[in-house]
């Protein structure tokens, strides 16, 4: 069953009172088609009113929903014989990041994400997609093993931030996510990133160095939560609404400032509702980047990735004007 959000009630209300009308069609001796098709349009015009004019704060909450499709579900859709690989050679097995080789209409490729769980069972168990130093390092060794054979890395962003823990930081957090970096930007390979649900600081930024960095329509990232921003800027998390406002955290932000290369559109109310159509929709964008970057040479690869990236965050100053 899909979780209900507080913006969608009333669409949620109407469709509960199709049904009601369409089940006393079916049982009683009473013709009720003409009140139900005036609903129905009523309800396709409500649905396009909510959907097309969603706020921040509740393209956060469709970010988060417990049903939006993870790595996995995704993977099961995109790729053919997917064999997932574990482990970073020195701790252990981060199960918070997901990854392992894979092919895409018959090509060789490496798919790396965060894998989040869908009850409190497997949360507990991959953490909440708050991955560990470990799981970087699975990441960078299964890219270095990418490199090495020439396939494209494709990676999925999903997770509210590294795990903060004293553990995690004990082993090497911060240094896991700087190296993931430094490595990112020097592989020769084609990168594509895609943010499918939340992009949490250096949490997402940690498998996100790519030469193309698309984001679903209603995903969001951001250095810090709304509910963190909120606690720094006013002292209270519950002023979240206000911050995503002000936060640019959407997908249609982050293209306008040159941060992500596209948005990929989002079946209607949420990649939640058809992860199959969803998944369809990604591999026509998947497609068309593996197809541009696959011309590019190492050498382009490279400089392409390091000059989009050298280019964030440029601004200009102009020049005063003298005031008469």
């Amino acid at each position: 069953m899909v979780q209900e959000l507080e913006f969608e009630k009333p669409i949620i209300d109407l469709r509960k009172k199709i049904h009601e009308l369409k089940e006393i069609t079916k049982k009683a001796d009473v013709d009720l088609s003409s009140e139900i098709e005036k609903l129905e349009r009523r309800l396709q015009n409500l649905e396009e009113e909510i959907y097309f004019n969603l706020q921040p704060w509740d393209r956060v909450q469709i970010a988060r929903h417990p049903n939006r499709p993870t790595t996995l579900d995704y993977i099961d859709y995109l790729f053919e014989d997917f064999f997932e690989l574990h482990g970073d050679r020195v701790f252990g097995d981060d199960e918070a990041i997901v990854g392992g080789i894979a092919k895409y209409k018959g090509r060789p490729v490496t798919v790396i994400g965060h894998q989040r769980g869908k009850d409190t069972k497997e949360n507990i168990r991959r953490n909440f997609g708050m991955p560990h130093p470990e799981g970087y390092r699975k990441a960078l060794r299964l890219m270095k093993q990418a490199d090495k054979f020439n396939r494209p890395i494709i990676c999925f962003i999903d997770t509210k931030g590294a795990y903060p823990g004293k553990a995690a930081e004990e082993r090497g957090q911060s240094e896991a996510i700087a190296r993931n970096l430094f490595e990112m930007g020097g592989f020769t390979v084609p990168i594509i990133c895609i943010v499918i649900g939340e992009g949490g600081s250096g949490g997402a930024l940690g498998i996100g160095v790519g030469n193309r960095v698309y984001m679903l329509e209603n995903s969001i990232y951001s250095v810090i939560s709304p509910e963190g921003a909120a606690s720094i800027l006013w002292k209270d998390a519950t002023q979240a609404k206000r911050a995503a406002e002000s936060m640019k955290i959407t997908a249609t932000d982050l293209r306008e400032m040159g941060i992500i290369e596209g948005i990929i559109p989002e079946v209607r109310g949420g990649a939640h509702h058809n992860v199959e159509e969803q998944s369809k929709i990604i591999d026509s964008v998947l497609e068309k980047a593996l197809i541009e970057l696959s011309h590019l040479s190492q050498e382009e690869l490279i400089e392409q990735r390091y000059d989009k990236y050298a280019k964030i965050g440029v601004f200009f100053e102009k020049e005063p004007t003298e005031i008469k």
